[in-house]
Formats: C-alpha cells, structure tokens, sequence
C-alpha cells in the first residue's frame, strides 16, 4: 500500500490547484464569466467529493482515512470535469457526493478482486471517470452558462435520456477501444 500521506497529499493538493488551469483552461476563451463559473464547479466538485468520501469511509471502515479522503478529493475532480462548463454549482457538489461515495467503494472492489493499485486511480479515473461521463447527461443545462458548443441538457433539466445516451454511447466507445487496443498491444509485446 502507499504509505508515505505527507507525499500523497502534496500531490493532491498540486493537482488540485493544477485542475484550475485544466478546466478552466479549457474553454479556449477569454471569458472571465465563464472561466469563474468553471472554476466554481470544479472546486465544488473536490470539496464534496472530499467530504463524502470522509463520511462514507468513517461509516464503513470505522475511522477517516486520509488515503480515501484524497481519493474522494480527486474522484470529484475527475467526474466533474467532463460537465464543468454546463451544470450549475449545486449539481456539481451532487457529481461530487457521488463521485466521494463511489470511490471508497471502487478501492474496496479492487482492492478485494487483487488488483494492483496502491493509489486508487483504477477507482478514480476509470469508475468515476465513467460517472462523470454519464453526470453530463444527467446535469447538464446545455447553453445557460454560455459554453459554446454545448450539450442538449440533461435528464434532470428536461432534456430526456437523449445526452444521457450519447454520454453512454461515448464512454463504452472509448472503453471498448482502449481494451482492444490494449489487448493488440500487449500481445504485440508479449
């Protein structure tokens, strides 16, 4: 297991601060509104998947743990940023309440199934990246918070289960490539 928390939480914090220029960055526009909304339900995000992940993991395990609380902060990060520029503030905190619950979880999946991952990212990345993914289709507002081109809005802001399908549709294309791809290539070196 990883065992150096100092270190760990150093970095948490570095890639917490460095996804204020990710996000927002990413809109590829000078937009000071836009850019302070981004910055807004990106950091909505981490707190509440921190402060999930807290909870649940005091709840389940019988004590915080700092391994899932950084876990929480970063599964929130990651399941946010797909959606950031489209949900309003509050459904980000939901995206990451879900993300922080969900990751406590996923490290306890892998981790009994004997998969090698010290750090959780399996969990973070790849689970919650999958919710993040479909939290578009769910949250999303499409053009009222004046990102461009924008998503058709969510199932929760009337917008039926036409994003959410398109999000579905997206993330096991991109799942079904990365394994094969993945296969052909370790076979390749094999």
């Amino acid at each position: 297991p990883g065992h150096n928390m100092g270190l760990a939480t150093l970095g948490c914090l570095i890639l917490w601060l460095g996804w204020f220029g990710f996000n927002p960055g990413s809109t590829m526009d000078a937009n000071g509104k836009l850019i302070a909304h981004i910055a807004l339900t990106t950091n909505m995000g981490a707190a509440t998947g921190g402060i999930a992940a807290t909870v649940v993991a005091w709840l389940y395990l019988g004590k915080p743990d700092l391994s899932m609380i950084i876990n929480g902060i970063l599964a929130g990060l990651v399941s946010v940023t797909a959606s950031c520029a489209f949900i309003s503030i509050a459904s980000a905190g939901v995206i990451g309440i879900v993300a922080g619950v969900i990751v406590v979880f996923a490290v306890g999946f892998f981790d009994r199934i004997k998969i090698d991952d010290p750090v959780g990212a399996t969990s973070v990345h790849l689970v919650c990246g999958i919710w993040g993914t479909l939290a578009l289709g769910l949250f999303s507002q499409a053009d009222k918070f004046g990102a461009a081109p924008f998503p058709k809005p969510g199932l929760f802001f009337g917008g039926g289960f036409e994003q959410l399908w398109y999000q579905f549709v997206g993330a096991a294309a991109v799942g079904g490539f990365t394994v094969l791809f993945s296969l052909i290539a370790w076979y390749a070196i094999a």
